[in-house]
């Protein structure tokens, strides 16, 4: 259990249409108990140790003394994830947080649902989620949102996008396809390409229309030779323009690297045509690339996540950059666990759980949404040579009320 800290304030209003009230209890619980299901053992042990650690901090920091959390082994398979959950319903957790596959939650849930008791998990596969499962990660749809949203208030309007054929790429396209429409934009381009070819070249011609596009200036360079000079210059130049003013890339490393130096080099300009994309941008090595200078993406608040991993390593050691998302979905899972804790029963209901005002974790606010999804306040960072820096920052709270006419609150602070 961890030391009593001082609480930060009650709870904000719940929804306007809660569910039925569960069955009285018969006064407040002595303990609230949350199950931790991460890989302690096998290949992803690693990762579970620091998943693990991340919500130790959290239980140190935030909870008060009647919080336990109880740390199960998944062993980083479906099986071992269902037979955690078991583990969890006999010892009395009241909300499970975690696991972190897609295939983990779907072998647990089962067994959680039919005790009536909520999982948290770290998932971001949308399929999973709903009927008192819900995701803590970072979704693909708040990131698309954010970008998409700040590329139109530069008014940009026409987009496309070019993705790998995975999982991945084409959950980015749906969010893409939403995100435009909701903002009375156009997506005229989609293009997708296999990740495992090593030479995306012909792709990248495609999607710029190379062939097309140089034969047309070719055409009109020839016209204008045979005209009087009284043409002017920007019309040849108006021949080679895109019929697209934004192009999100969701893709990483050495494969987004690739793709963007081919598209520009195919007639892509990345000054009328803004590039975009999502938190796997998050790669100082990206700075090296020509291509991607000046694009946007869209990550949580550089400050906020910054102060987190300095804890982290103060407490534990250094924390991978590329699980630290990783390990402060954790500190947020278990911190909100503990604030919900604090009414004494550990309220953890839809209503308590998807309160519109969102919580305010270490990488800034969020709210579960009832699907099980969740809605995160993103910033937006533009990759310069020096490094990325935050060029729009996240909001500090959720602009649309639940309740016409409520004022939204500041969400609760989770440290």
């Amino acid at each position: 259990m961890a030391p009593a800290v001082p609480a930060p304030g009650g709870l904000l209003a719940p929804t306007l249409t809660p569910p039925p009230p569960a069955a009285a209890k018969s006064g407040p619980k002595e303990e609230i108990r949350a199950a931790l299901l991460v890989p302690l053992s096998g290949p992803s042990a690693a990762l579970g140790t620091m998943l693990s650690n991340a919500a130790q901090l959290a239980l140190f920091e935030v909870a008060d003394t009647h919080f336990n959390l109880i740390p199960l082994d998944t062993k980083g398979t479906a099986e071992g994830a269902a037979a955690a959950a078991r583990l969890a319903i006999a010892q009395g957790a009241d909300i499970v947080l975690g696991p972190l596959s897609s295939a983990e939650v779907s072998a647990a849930s089962p067994v959680l649902r039919e005790q009536g008791v909520p999982m948290v998990a770290f998932t971001t596969i949308r399929s999973v989620l709903g009927n008192g499962v819900y995701s803590v990660g970072f979704l693909p749809g708040p990131q698309v949102r954010r970008v998409v949203a700040q590329a139109e208030a530069e008014n940009r309007s026409r987009f496309a996008v070019l993705a790998p054929d995975n999982p991945y790429g084409r959950a980015m396209v749906e969010e893409l396809k939403t995100a435009v429409a909701e903002g009375g934009a156009q997506l005229v381009k989609i293009e997708y390409y296999d990740p495992a070819v090593a030479d995306p070249t012909p792709v990248a011609k495609r999607f710029a229309d190379y062939a097309h596009r140089r034969g047309e200036l070719e055409r009109e360079k020839k016209a204008t030779l045979g005209r009087s000079g009284n043409q002017p210059a920007s019309e040849a130049a108006n021949v080679n323009s895109t019929p697209f003013d934004a192009v999100l890339l969701p893709d990483e490393g050495v494969r987004l690297k690739s793709v963007a130096s081919l598209i520009t080099y195919y007639g892509i300009d990345p000054g009328p045509v803004r590039l975009l994309g999502t938190m796997v941008w998050d790669d100082p090595s990206l700075a090296d690339e020509p291509a991607l200078q000046g694009g946007w993406f869209a990550a949580p608040a550089q400050a906020a996540h910054a102060e987190f991993e300095a804890r982290y390593l103060k407490a534990f050691g250094p924390l991978p950059s590329r699980m630290s998302n990783f390990a402060s979905n954790a500190y947020d899972a278990t911190a909100l666990a503990a604030i919900l804790a604090r009414q004494g029963q550990g309220d953890y209901t839809q209503a308590a759980l998807t309160n519109p005002n969102g919580f305010a974790g270490v990488d800034g606010i969020f709210r579960l949404l009832p699907d099980g999804t969740s809605d995160r306040a993103l910033a937006v960072r533009e990759i310069m040579r020096g490094g990325a820096k935050e060029i729009s920052p996240a909001a500090l709270a959720f602009g649309t009320p639940a309740v016409p006419g409520l004022v939204p609150a500041a969400a609760p602070v989770m440290r």
